[in-house]
């Protein structure tokens, strides 16, 4: 202590200041996810009709295809072959109902084949050009059935067929898709005409085509002689 004055204290630094404390943001709840609309139901495509498939058996001297029955004893011939479709028969045919179409249009427009060369008013004109119209639109109709026809005989496909034939005007078909199977059937049946105790029961497909659209039956080639009789496809 000097002239009596009390000792100076050396200067401090304040004290820093606490830090703020953090303060918590505001939570705001998430936005909702945006879901897309349900999308409607679109129904799913039909399913291709499966093949009918049918029992045949031989039971008591009977045979029995799905639910037609034939007994043995009138069964003139049983027989496998591949039916065919009769594609060249088809494009003839298309060409000639297409000329017939085509013929019958013109035909049908020599009525106003004089207003169409000399002219006339305007209401007799578009009367007659109406007339035309409805002709070749018929045509254009008849041209597209006929070719639908056609087409659906050129694209069918050959089956492997069974063929039970009796001494009447009957004809039994049926069909496999293993084509062994039905030449074994075959010998079944045959043998089973002249067993009379023989039974056995196998599955096969029903046939649902055309018969107008596919070959049928045996093709016979005669050379010379005359009154020949035969089968022919």
């Amino acid at each position: 202590m000097q002239n009596g004055q009390p000792p100076e204290h050396p200067a401090q630094d304040p004290l820093p200041a606490p830090p703020p404390t953090p303060t918590a943001a505001p939570t705001t709840p998430p936005a909702a996810p945006v879901t897309a609309p349900p999308m409607p139901d679109i129904p799913a495509p039909p399913p291709h009709p499966a093949p009918m498939r049918l029992d045949l058996r031989v039971s008591k001297r009977i045979l029995w295809i799905g639910a037609a029955v034939y007994p043995l004893h009138n069964i003139a011939r049983v027989y496998s072959f591949v039916l065919r479709p009769k594609r060249k028969e088809a494009l003839l045919r298309f060409l000639r109902y297409t000329a017939g179409t085509l013929a019958i249009g013109f035909i049908a427009m020599l009525p106003s084949v004089p207003s169409l060369t000399l002219g006339g008013g305007g209401e007799q004109h578009s009367g007659v050009a109406g007339y035309v119209t409805f002709i070749w639109s018929a045509a254009v109709v008849a041209e597209i059935f006929f070719l639908v026809d056609m087409l659906s005989v050129l694209t069918a496909s050959p089956h492997h067929v069974l063929a039970i034939e009796t001494s009447g005007a009957s004809t039994a078909l049926v069909t496999s898709q293993d084509p062994r199977q039905l030449d074994q059937i075959v010998g079944q049946i045959s043998y089973a005409i002249d067993h009379p105790d023989t039974e056995f029961k196998v599955t096969v497909q029903s046939l649902t085509v055309s018969p107008k659209n596919y070959y049928f039956g045996d093709n016979v080639n005669m050379y010379g002689g005359s009154g020949n009789v035969g089968i022919g496809a």
